[in-house]
């Protein structure tokens, strides 16, 4: 599929997600948390594969004036499920305590040191998942956003002076990979969004050679602006940049009679998702609702079963 796409005159743009996927999946399994999450995992197993174990912990948990909540076991297709572990973890850590004292069991306890670990990896991978979501989501633009959610993913992962060993490790890692997986990336296409986003124009490079973009792009449109292309973009750059809360498809939809040749162009570059999140899920929603007894079901009753599944997962979500 990969290859026949390569042979159309579209242009590639490659999932974000799946890379930062592979970066932190990578950095995760050749990095000093290995020993401590596998004793993690054996711990999440323990209660999760005994009711009376779960049971016990929810006792304790209301002791503790806690939530009846259940761990989490990661799984490794989904980096952020490590996370998800790690954080029902540490909320727990009390009650997980206190109830594996009260049981016999095989488990090596995680030591103090351990403990501390997993709220450094908390604190390493939130920053990750934030940008996970966001480049993720459907409602908004998303293509603009990626370049400045790169750059602040790579500021956070900066070393510091109270940084211990493993964590610098997981750091230098982690900008390397990330560093040579983003050159996959259709950098031409992300700083053309990035530069038609009001809320982000400021804060990369110029457009490379504006002129041929905008011909090759913009030259059946017509315009009364007599400037060219140069006097379009000097005169996008002149408007003041908008709060990073705010839609720039709203903006452009406001000012497109102030920019023509350009509101163009930003309609083509922002309506690109940044990942392909947003398609997956659909599959996955219309793929619980069209199954083998229920194939029978007519195109349009499937599309309003979707839409329905849609909405009732958007009000109840969390």
């Amino acid at each position: 599929m990969i290859a026949a796409m390569r042979q159309l005159t579209f242009q590639h743009m490659p999932c974000v997600a799946h890379v930062l996927q592979r970066t932190i999946t990578v950095c995760l399994a050749d990095s000093g948390f290995t020993a401590t999450l596998a004793r993690c995992r054996k711990i999440v197993g323990h209660f999760k594969h005994s009711p009376s174990n779960t049971e016990e912990l929810h006792k304790e948990q209301t002791q503790l004036e806690q939530d009846q909540e259940p761990l989490i076991q990661d799984v490794s297709t989904r980096w952020n499920s490590t996370l998800f572990m790690i954080s029902r973890l540490l909320q727990n850590q009390e009650a997980v305590k206190v109830t594996l004292a009260k049981q016999k069991h095989k488990l090596t306890m995680l030591t103090t040191a351990e403990w501390d670990r997993l709220q450094r990896l908390e604190t390493l991978l939130k920053p990750c998942r934030y940008v996970t979501d966001l480049l993720g989501g459907e409602t908004y633009v998303s293509c603009s956003v990626v370049l400045p959610a790169l750059r602040h993913l790579t500021h956070t992962m900066e070393v510091s002076d109270d940084d211990p060993a493993y964590v610098v490790r997981f750091k230098g890692d982690f900008i390397k990979d990330l560093s040579q997986r983003q050159d996959t990336l259709n950098h031409g296409w992300l700083r053309v969004a990035t530069a038609l986003d009001p809320r982000f124009k400021n804060q990369t490079e110029p457009l490379q050679n504006p002129k041929r973009s905008l011909l090759l792009f913009n030259s059946d449109s017509e315009s009364e602006d007599e400037e060219g292309p140069n006097g379009a973009l000097a005169r996008y750059r002149a408007e003041p940049t908008i709060s990073e809360t705010d839609c720039p498809l709203q903006w452009w939809s406001t000012h497109e009679g102030a920019h023509p040749q350009l509101s163009v162009l930003a309609r083509k570059y922002l309506g690109t998702p940044a990942t392909s999140v947003p398609c997956e899920r659909l599959f996955s929603l219309a793929g619980n609702v069209v199954q083998k007894k229920r194939a029978a079901l007519s195109s349009e009753n499937v599309n309003r079963l979707v839409c329905l599944s849609n909405w009732l997962k958007e009000k109840y979500k969390k």
